[in-house]
């Protein structure tokens, strides 16, 4: 149950004795698109391969639901696996947020709000491609962003990125006319990131969103947080997801994978 409705979750468990560490995971689809079916590959590797529980959360899509709904879905879905982790053969312990693009915006966007909601609840993020900051901010770097140098004949191109920005917070109750950056929607733009779970930072080099990612791992070293960030050349925005398992989607799990174990 969530607030004026309900959401879906898929659970993966290894086939091993528990109990596990556990993931939960949020997919991504500029908050408008996307599933627990979509991102279906990627958690039933997690799971296998790492030995961990999965939970994939299926939370609402704007802009049926705007901002905020999506953050406060995810939260009352962590809140939910912490009430029922013994039923989940998951170990309170080890419990991990991950996602991929608009979905790693969330992770990160979660493990900001658990410092005050749930202290030392969360031992890691893994954000994958994630989003940060909101375009305006990025537009205005300048022609040598990576926004403007995306602009066509990708996954996710400059424009297609503006209109999942515009349809998610498009009648917000939350922000004020004109506002566009939010703790809850831009962890970039948050002026304290210190005290934060160790983050793997995974980042597509062909991607409006490379500069952001980029620039968030740095402000995240520069606070004093542990974080592992790599930049897989040649790749475009969505290399873990909609493309099957290339070998850079090989390559990344694996490195996933040894950074749940060393973390």
């Amino acid at each position: 149950m969530v607030e004026n409705g309900k959401i879906r979750a898929r659970i993966y468990t290894p086939e091993s004795e528990g109990p596990y560490p556990t993931i939960v995971y949020f997919h991504g689809g500029g908050w408008m698109l996307g599933s627990i079916d979509s991102q279906d590959p990627i958690c039933r590797d997690l799971c296998v391969k790492s030995n961990r529980v999965v939970v994939s959360v299926d939370y609402r899509l704007a802009p049926e639901h705007p901002f905020p709904t999506a953050p406060n879905d995810c939260m009352t879905a962590l809140e939910w696996v912490i009430q029922n982790i013994d039923n989940l053969n998951g170990d309170i312990d080890q419990i991990y947020v991950a996602g991929d693009s608009a979905g790693g915006n969330l992770a990160a966007v979660l493990s900001l709000e658990s410092r005050i909601k749930h202290p030392g609840l969360i031992k890691g993020q893994i954000l994958i491609y994630p989003v940060t900051d909101h375009y305006r901010a990025s537009v205005n770097q300048g022609d040598s962003c990576s926004y403007s140098n995306n602009l066509e004949g990708l996954i996710l191109t400059k424009d297609l990125m503006i209109w999942f920005w515009d349809q998610y917070l498009k009648n917000s109750k939350l922000l004020k006319s004109g506002q566009t950056q939010h703790e809850l929607a831009t962890p970039l733009s948050v002026d304290d990131l210190s005290s934060l779970p160790p983050a793997l930072i995974l980042i597509a080099d062909r991607d409006p969103l490379k500069d952001e990612a980029i620039a968030y791992a740095k402000k995240l070293v520069l606070q004093g947080n542990d974080v592992t960030y790599t930049l897989y050349e040649g790749t475009q925005h969505g290399f873990m997801g909609s493309m099957g398992p290339t070998r850079n989607y090989e390559k990344a799990c694996a490195q996933i994978i040894k950074w749940l174990d060393d973390v």
